[in-house]
This record gives structure tokens, C-alpha cells and sequence, in this order.
């Protein structure tokens, strides 16, 4: 009898202490805290997965719901590596954001093996929820046909019909290319011409010369953050639009205006998820968003950031379980997902989650109110118009 209450008050003493240390479940933010990523993602993106937590409740299934961050510095081998060391090791049962395609890809492959939820909300190559895509895996603020579906087919019905490609030579801007191509086909344009370039190009002079004796009516930037900053740069010091040809942007973000200034940026027309001045929803997260922010305005990848925490923490609450990414994702996939960034989404069986997406056009700067008022929004996009439909997915998860 003694040796059985020893056990049994070792057991309650083992199953205390356990309670008492038990480790936190742990979102990782994978993110570019030092590159060209930086001002679109990085800090905003960290800020803005804290503040789902919080306003969640801080807790997961009974248990400490705790943000950490890492910088992948825009190398796969990187991404992939931190990924692993999270998951193994310090129980990070979702990761989220990830600028660049690249990087994206490598951590799907870390994500997939572990089953562990992968919430995309920077890197936005289609493949990723094509060929690559992935049962853990919701991809949740924007991809590379949304963006050019989106403007490539509204500047190509406007009468823009040639077109010609400035393109970062690596995995997202040729599925940029190649999905603004098909749009611009489709709508009945053609493509005259294309020129690659490595990242982080300084001097886009060559590039713009070869496109600008092309003959074309849309000298297309199939790039992003600084590489497009530098190219609009030097696209206005060689004179474009003063002799007659369009700027299409195929991927910009607010900070990417900002960066260049109205000046340079006004008239151009582009896609995106959100905009923080569309209703008083964007309007009031925005305003929590700033305050820890140094005033500064969230782009559409903090608000996704946000979102797509929220509502992973709402499918895994509902399901009972946070490690099994495929599960949550399986339980999210039944849930309404409604929120001031999501305008009519759900999560498709291929990880896209299908949202409203729109049209918007630069303000010229004496059109401008006031710090952060930069767009007029020309269209609203619906989900199933702006993403690739489901019936042409390359994903083996798809049921045909």
C-alpha cells in the first residue's frame, strides 16, 4: 500500500510539473527583417501576427499562444532550415508570411513532411498551389494569376495590346510572366518581347533601352519591392510615358508607391487584395495597426498576415488540434471565413483561399489628402473571376 501511494503521488507530482512547464504553441514568423522585403513584410508582418494572437485571446486549445520571427534572408536554404529547427524544436505549429517564391518552395517542402500549417501571405508564385501544393498549406493574400489576370486583362481590354516583359530571372517572376501572358493572350493582346534580370539590379538602363525599341504599348515590370522601385526610377529618367508607352507594375505594393513617391507612381494601375482606406473595417484595423507602428499604413500582406492567423487559430480552436496542419486546414476549409480582409473567401481544396480582389489606380499627388491616401479604387475583382479556377488546377489534391 505504501509503494502504491508513492507511485500514485509520484505520478501527480510528474503530471503538475508538467502542467506548469508546458511549452507554448508557437507561431513563427518567416519573414525578410533585413532586404528588399522589408518594408512590404518583415517588421509590419511580425506586428501584425502579435496582434491576431492577442486579439484571439493569447491561448490555443487551453495552452500559451506565443509569436516568434526569423529572417530568412531571402535564401531557400535558409527558409528551410529555420522551418525545421522550429517545428523539431520549439513547437511551432504554424509559419507564417515568407517573402520570396523561392524560399516559399523550400519551406512547403519542410511544412509538407511535418504536416505543419504553412499560411502563405508575401510569396505568391501560382505554383504553389498548383504542382507544389500542399494539404497544410493555405496560400491567403494574393498569387501571380490574381495579379495579372487583374491588371494584365484590364490594361489589354483598355486597348493596350503589345506588351513587353522586364522580369526577375527566378522562380516568381517567370510564373508572374507566364500568368500575365496567358491573361493578355486571352483578352486579345500579344506579347512582342521579354528581358530577364538577377535580383537586386542596380541598373535597369540596358533593360529599358530593349524595351523601349521594342515597339510595345505596356512595358510590363514582372518584378517587386526594390527592383521595381529602382526600374519605375529609371523608367521616368529615360522618359516612357512622355513618349507613349504604359507602365504596367505587375506586382506593387503600397510601400513600393510610397518608396518612389506620387511623382513618379500616378496614373499607374495595379492589383491588390486590400486597401486600408476602403470601408471603416480596413479603416479601424488599420488605425490599431499604425498606433505600433510608427504611423505607418499596413500593406495587403500585414492585413493577410493577420487574417490568416485569426482564422487559423479559429480551425484548429474548432478541430481540437494544432499540429496536424492538414487537419486544421481540412476544418478551415468548412468554416466561414469573413473578415475586414476577406470579402466573400473560402479555402480551396488546392490551399487557395479564393477572396475579392481590386482594381486601383494611383492617385496623381494633388489628388492626394493626405499620408497614405494613394489609390482610387476602379473595380472590385471577384474571387472566382481573379484566381485561376480549380477545374485547370495542376494539383494532385484536386478531385477531377
Amino acid at each position: 500500500m505504501k509503494n502504491l501511494k508513492t507511485i500514485i503521488l509520484s505520478t501527480v507530482f510528474t503530471l503538475s510539473a508538467t502542467a506548469a512547464f508546458a511549452e507554448p504553441y508557437r507561431i513563427g514568423v518567416l519573414t525578410d527583417m533585413s532586404g528588399m522585403n522589408f518594408d512590404l513584410a518583415g517588421q509590419g508582418s511580425v506586428v501584425a501576427a502579435q496582434m491576431a494572437v492577442e486579439d484571439f485571446g493569447g491561448k490555443l486549445l487551453g495552452e500559451t499562444v506565443e509569436v516568434i520571427v526569423g529572417d530568412h534572408q531571402n535564401k531557400p536554404d535558409v527558409g528551410s532550415t529555420l522551418a525545421r529547427t522550429w517545428i523539431d524544436s520549439q513547437n511551432v505549429v504554424a509559419v507564417v508570411d515568407v517573402p520570396t517564391s523561392s524560399v516559399a518552395m523550400a519551406v512547403q517542402e519542410i511544412t509538407r513532411q511535418t504536416d505543419t500549417a504553412f499560411l502563405i501571405s508575401t510569396a505568391g508564385s501560382s505554383a504553389l498551389t498548383g504542382e507544389a501544393c500542399s494539404p497544410s498549406t493555405a496560400q491567403w493574400t494574393w498569387d501571380t494569376f490574381a495579379m495579372a489576370n487583374g491588371t494584365g486583362r484590364a490594361m489589354t481590354l483598355e486597348g493596350a495590346k503589345k506588351w513587353y516583359f522586364i522580369t526577375v530571372d527566378y522562380t516568381f517572376g517567370h510564373a508572374l510572366e507566364a500568368d500575365t501572358t496567358q491573361a493578355v493572350l486571352a483578352a486579345g493582346g500579344e506579347v512582342v518581347g521579354s528581358v530577364r534580370h538577377p535580383r537586386e539590379t542596380t541598373d535597369f538602363s540596358s533593360y529599358i533601352l530593349q524595351a523601349q525599341a521594342s515597339g510595345a504599348d505596356v512595358i510590363a515590370l514582372a518584378n517587386s519591392s526594390g527592383d521595381t522601385m529602382t526600374a519605375l526610377k529609371q523608367m521616368q529618367e529615360y522618359g516612357i510615358t512622355e513618349a507613349g508607352q504604359k507602365i504596367a507594375g505587375m506586382l506593387l505594393f503600397l510601400t513600393d508607391v510610397q518608396g518612389v513617391g506620387l511623382d513618379i507612381a500616378r496614373g499607374l494601375t495595379l492589383t491588390t487584395a486590400f486597401y486600408w482606406d476602403m470601408d471603416d473595417q480596413t479603416r479601424e484595423w488599420s488605425a490599431r495597426y499604425s498606433e505600433r507602428m510608427d504611423g505607418k499604413k499596413p500593406t495587403m500582406v500585414h492585413a493577410g498576415v493577420y487574417s490568416a492567423v485569426t482564422n487559423y487559430l479559429k480551425a484548429a480552436e474548432k478541430a481540437g488540434e494544432a499540429r496536424s496542419g492538414s487537419k486544421v486546414m481540412e476544418t478551415m476549409r468548412g468554416m466561414d471565413i469573413n473578415d475586414f480582409f476577406n470579402r466573400n473567401a473560402y479555402l480551396r481544396e488546392d490551399g487557395r483561399v479564393i477572396h475579392d480582389m481590386f482594381l486601383v489606380r494611383v492617385k496623381a499627388p494633388e489628388d492626394s489628402g493626405a499620408a497614405g491616401d494613394l489609390y482610387e479604387v476602379l473595380a472590385t475583382i471577384p474571387g472566382k473571376e481573379a484566381f485561376a479556377s480549380v477545374e485547370n488546377s495542376a494539383c494532385p489534391l484536386v478531385k477531377k
